[in-house]
C-alpha cells in the first residue's frame, strides 16, 4: 500500500486520467491535476469523502463533462469525444435518474440498437435475482424498483466498463443483498465495474481493487486479496483517510 499524488501510465491501462483540472465554476476546481488509471478487468470500489470528486470522475469518464485541462481515455479514446465505439463499451448508472411512462420491453426494443452484446437472457435473470418480472410498466415503479430495472438493463448491455454511482442508495437490506447476486451474475473476466459509494459493507465482499481518493490525490489504489479474515473497508478507509502522508501498510 501507498499514498501517491501521481500515477505512471502503461501502454496496457484501459481507462486514463491524465492530470486533469476541472470545476464547476472558475472560482473551485474539485479536482486539479489528478491522475488515476483502472485496469482492465474486475470490479473496482472508488472511495472518497463527500466533496472528493468521486462523481465527477464518473461524468468525465462518461465524456458528459470536459476537464479544463488535462485529459481523460477510454480505451486510447479521448472521452469528451463521445465517440460511438466508446460510448457502445460503456454504461453509466447514475445515483438518480428518471425513466420513461413506457414498458420495459418497449425500452429495452429502443436501447438495445445502440449495444451489439445486449443479452435479452441477462436481463431476465437480472430480473429474477430481483424477483421482478419483464412485463415492469417503468412508470409505475418506485424509485427502489427503478434502480432495480435500470441495474439489470446496464448489466444487459454487455458493456466492457459499467460506471455506478452510489448502487445501493435507496435499496432495503433484501435488495442490497439481491444486488450483489446481480452482480456477480453479470459479472465476466472482460468486464471492468466501476463502483462509487459511500456504503462500503454493501460492496465490499464484491471488490477486486480498492481505490481511495482525497484532495485532489490517490491516497491508495490496489487489489483486495483476503487471506485469512475478510477485509474491513470500513477500517481501511478511516486508517488511510486519518494517517494520509504518514500511512504505511
Amino acid at each position: 500500500m501507498q499514498y501517491f499524488c501521481s500515477v505512471l501510465f502503461n501502454y496496457y491501462t484501459m481507462i486514463n486520467v491524465n492530470n486533469i483540472t476541472f470545476g464547476y465554476n472558475r472560482h473551485h476546481a474539485v479536482l486539479k491535476d489528478f491522475s488515476l488509471q483502472f485496469q482492465g478487468g474486475g470490479v473496482y470500489g472508488l472511495l472518497g469523502k463527500n466533496g472528493t470528486g468521486k462523481s465527477t470522475l464518473l461524468y468525465l469518464m462518461m465524456g458528459l463533462l470536459r476537464p479544463s485541462a488535462g485529459r481523460v481515455e477510454v480505451d486510447g479514446m479521448e472521452a469528451s469525444r463521445r465517440l460511438p465505439q466508446m460510448l457502445s463499451e460503456l454504461f453509466l448508472v447514475p445515483e438518480e435518474y428518471d425513466m420513461p411512462r413506457i414498458t420495459l420491453r418497449e425500452y429495452v426494443r429502443v436501447l438495445k440498437p445502440f449495444y451489439k452484446g445486449f443479452s435479452d437472457d441477462l436481463l431476465h435473470r437480472c430480473l429474477d435475482g430481483f424477483d421482478m418480472s419483464p412485463e415492469v410498466h417503468l412508470g409505475g415503479l418506485s424509485m427502489g424498483q427503478k434502480k432495480k430495472v435500470y441495474m439489470c438493463l446496464a448489466l444487459a448491455t454487455n458493456t466492457r466498463y459499467l460506471l455506478m454511482d452510489e448502487p445501493t442508495n435507496g435499496l432495503d437490506i433484501l435488495s442490497k443483498s439481491q444486488f450483489r447476486r446481480v452482480l456477480l451474475e453479470g459479472m465476466t473476466e472482460e468486464k471492468t465495474i466501476i463502483i462509487s459509494t459511500h456504503q462500503v459493507h454493501d460492496v465490499e465482499r464484491l471488490l477486486d481493487h480498492v481505490t481511495i481518493i482525497d484532495r485532489n490525490c490517490v491516497l491508495l489504489q490496489q487489489p483486495l486479496v483476503e487471506e485469512t479474515e475478510p477485509i474491513n473497508l470500513e477500517e481501511l478507509f478511516i486508517k488511510v483517510t486519518t494517517n494520509k502522508r504518514n500511512y504505511e501498510p
